[in-house]
Parts: C-alpha cells; structure tokens; sequence
C-alpha cells in the first residue's frame, strides 16, 4: 500500500505580504529604514485597525467599518483616500506623513502572526512568520549566538503580540455591535458647484439613533466594557472625510504649482 506524502503546511499572510515563513532563530531579516513604509502601502486606501487605535487614529482618519460578504461579520478600518489604490499619506518617496499616526498594521511588517493551512484547510494553529522577500544574507541578526532575542526583535514581538490580543479584542467587540444591530450602511459624497461628484461607498457607521434606542441594560453593557469611547471616537472620526478631501485636492494641484515653480521668467 503506497504511502501517502503529508502536504507541506503553509500559512495565510496578512494583506500586501505576500508569500511568508515561520520565523527561526538563524534568520537575517532586512528591517525597514525609519519612516519606510512597505511597498503596498503606496497603493491602498484603507487598512485594518484594531480597537486600542480608535482614540489615536481618529485624529487622522476616517474611521469606517467593512463587512465581510461571508458571515455578515465587520472589522474596522481606517480610509487613507477617495480613490482605488490611493492612500493620501504616504509620498512619491514611499515615506508615510510623519504629522499622522501610523497604523499597526503597517510598523509591523514584516512580521506577522499567520494562520497555519494544510491542504487547503485553515487549522487553529497561528506561527510568528517573516515576509519572504525580507530574508537577507546581510540583514539583521534577531537572536545573539546563545539564541537570546536581541531588543531589535524583543520590541517587534512585542508588538505582535499586542496586536495579535488586540484582534481578538476587537472582533468581539464589533460582534457585539453586529448583535445589536448598531451598524448602518453610509457613503460619502463630493459635490462640486452644486454637481455629484466623486463618492466613496461600502461602508458602514454606528447609527447615532439606533444607539440612543438602546435599552438602558444594553447601553449599559457598551460602557461597562470599555465600547462607548471607541464608537465616540469612531463618529468623530467621520468629520476626517472634509480633511481626506482636502488633502487629494492639495495632491492633485501638486503637479501644477511644481510645473509653474520650475516654468522660467
């Protein structure tokens, strides 16, 4: 009787990671220079964040939530720009705006705690992984010659970890805004002299009223929690659409100061 050859395990990495690795002990891994960011995020205009972050990123961003097709579930997310692939706050030079706060999502590439799978069936089992392309001969050593993790990776795994626990804090906590049929579908129109213009869609915010309908147990229940700053700060957030729109005319008009800048007298 032939044996059959086990499948190699592989893992589900996070957005914009491609292909990732378990991390060991001998790798050398290329860091990221201070204020690069990874390459993807020049194209995108939103990314994930977690419940911790609320407070912080609602004095930059647009604070919205998505829903996964499958499962009605939601997650936060932060809106970066107006457009497909446009994200507003990082520059030509792939630096991210140092006046702005940058999302975890991004400070901890290329590390990420990844999903194990095997053959093609997503198991319960989570590895600390590296971002394949990151691997580098020259790169930085994260543990000494006695396996002892250098402050380089002790801070990193830090953040991995808090950030791994923060999912989970705010998968629940939008389960529970789901339960209470909190969530409402919203879009966000451009008008230019008195025209629709561009308009952002597949969103969705607390509604304020739902809220306030609210039986007093319920409400209750949210600031007991900790969950009524969060959906405070989520709300507040929503006046950063004004500040996003600015900011994409600014970069639009960009080229044209430039060109008249270097246009001789």
């Amino acid at each position: 009787m032939p044996v059959r050859k086990q499948a190699a395990p592989k893992f589900t990495p996070p957005f914009g990671y491609g292909e990732v690795e378990p991390l060991r002990k001998t790798h050398r891994v290329r860091l990221p220079a201070a204020g690069a960011v990874p390459e993807f995020c020049r194209s995108v205009n939103a990314l994930p964040l977690s419940v911790s972050e609320f407070s912080t990123a609602a004095r930059d961003y647009p604070i919205v939530f998505a829903s996964a097709a499958a499962g009605g579930s939601y997650a936060p997310v932060v809106v970066l720009g107006l457009a497909d692939a446009q994200n507003l706050f990082v520059d030509a030079a792939g630096a991210w705006d140092p006046a702005t706060y940058v999302p975890a999502f991004v400070r901890r590439h290329p590390f990420c705690i990844a999903t194990l799978r095997v053959e093609d069936e997503q198991r319960s089992e989570k590895v600390v992984c590296v971002a394949s392309s990151h691997l580098d001969r020259r790169g930085a050593k994260l543990f000494d010659a006695g396996g002892a993790a250098t402050p380089q990776w002790q801070a990193a795994q830090r953040l991995l970890q808090e950030y791994e626990i923060d999912l989970g804090v705010t998968a629940r906590m939008c389960a529970l805004f789901a339960q209470l049929d909190l969530f409402a579908p919203f879009s966000f129109q451009v008008t230019q002299n008195e025209a629709p213009g561009l308009k952002l869609q597949g969103m969705h915010r607390i509604d304020e009223q739902k809220l306030k309908a609210l039986q007093p147990g319920r409400l209750k229940a949210l600031v007991d929690e900790g969950w009524m700053g969060k959906v405070y700060a989520h709300i507040h957030s929503l006046e950063n659409f004004a500040r996003l729109y600015q900011r994409a005319l600014a970069r639009a008009r960009a080229p044209a100061k430039a060109k008249k800048k270097a246009k001789p007298k």
